[in-house]
């Protein structure tokens, strides 16, 4: 474990940062894109990948989980005001629990349809419930609620940052950059 407080955040976590916020656009861009599309073999295909990505920003945010808890984050600045970081800090831990719930919301849905995911059409995932076309409406519902919540939370995540660079110009950005 990392001793001292660090100026910028490890290769490690900015890698697995950008992975994981590359995935959650690429997973909702998909989603958004086959939603709409009639039943065809490129809806399937789409389907498998918004899974895919899904499932790989789950195993992604596990790994990035374990990498913080072993290795600090940088401080906040100083000038930071005590609300500014309990609200970046409350925006950090509700990411972190939508990076999970969001997949695990997606993998009960596909469950409750009764339709298996095979990551990468080669690794297979088990039902984590059995078929039940009664709860999967709500999964699903829950599912999107959850996503949408990511998405507007990366956005203002993404513009507090900006914030901190060209109005604050302090390092906040600089250090996952």
């Amino acid at each position: 474990m990392a001793s001292a407080t660090p100026v910028k955040y490890t290769l490690v976590a900015r890698t697995l940062h950008w992975l994981i916020a590359l995935g959650i656009i690429g997973a909702f861009a998909i989603a958004l894109y086959e939603d709409d599309l009639k039943f065809s073999l490129l809806k399937i295909k789409l389907i498998n990948y918004h899974k895919w990505v899904g499932l790989t920003v789950l195993l992604l945010a596990i790994v990035r989980v374990i990498w913080r808890l072993t290795h600090p984050a940088p401080k906040a600045p100083a000038h930071m005001k005590p609300w500014e970081k309990g609200v970046a800090h409350l925006t950090h831990g509700l990411l972190y629990l939508l990076m999970f719930c969001v997949p695990l919301g997606g993998w009960l849905y596909s469950s409750a349809k009764g339709f298996p995911i095979v990551l990468f059409g080669v690794i297979p995932f088990p039902a984590l419930i059995d078929k039940n076309e009664a709860i999967a409406h709500t999964i699903k519902e829950w599912h999107g609620f959850g996503a949408w919540t990511v998405i507007i939370l990366a956005s203002l995540h993404a513009l507090a940052a900006l914030k901190h660079h060209f109005i604050d110009r302090d390092d906040v950005l600089k250090r996952m950059l």
